[in-house]
């Protein structure tokens, strides 16, 4: 629905835009960039080779290979939307801006990484809490810097809520 709302420029699309105007270059900007970096590949993805790297010395391998696919297969997904919306960023003309790619990042490392290490720790609730803190703060940075509408970010998490929790089936099968 929200893919169809940009490309349609539905009613959606207008109340993200004008949202957007109320919210992009507000906040402290250093702490935006910090927060919005945090989809970054260079650092999202230690934080995912380290989980994995985990999973695989205590022999996990079959969890560790959906992760590992589970993040390979985010760029096949994203990549595609975005030259199909073709959708321009908020403070910029250029395009490719839908869905976001550093939200799709983010989700996808730190949930994949929650989902490898909660059961090696006490209070199963706590690392899938950091994953989506983590996640959340990146799309707010994101928006509030001024690099994604808060639609791109939202598309985002719909896109790969599904991929975690098909890759939480998997992991769970494997494991049995």
């Amino acid at each position: 629905m929200i893919t169809w709302q940009v490309v349609a420029d539905g009613p959606l699309r207008r109340l993200d835009e004008r949202l957007d105007h109320h919210l992009a270059g507000r906040g402290p900007q250093p702490l935006a960039q910090v927060l919005a970096d945090l989809g970054s590949m260079p650092v999202a993805l230690p934080v995912l080779a380290l989980a994995l790297g985990h999973a695989l010395w205590r022999g996990a391998r079959a969890t560790a290979l959906i992760a590992a696919l589970t993040m390979a297969v985010v760029p096949a997904l994203v990549v595609p939307l975005k030259t199909w919306t073709d959708r321009a960023g908020p403070l910029t003309s250029d395009t490719g801006y839908y869905p976001s790619g550093h939200t799709a990042t983010a989700m996808v490392a730190y949930g994949v990484s929650a989902l490898l290490l909660t059961s090696h720790v006490r209070r199963r609730w706590v690392l899938p809490v950091v994953a989506g803190v983590l996640t959340a703060a990146t799309g707010t940075g994101l928006v509030l810097h001024g690099y994604h509408w808060p639609l791109d970010v939202l598309a985002s998490g719909c896109l790969c809520g599904v991929l975690l929790i098909v890759a939480s089936m998997g992991m769970r099968r494997s494991s049995r």
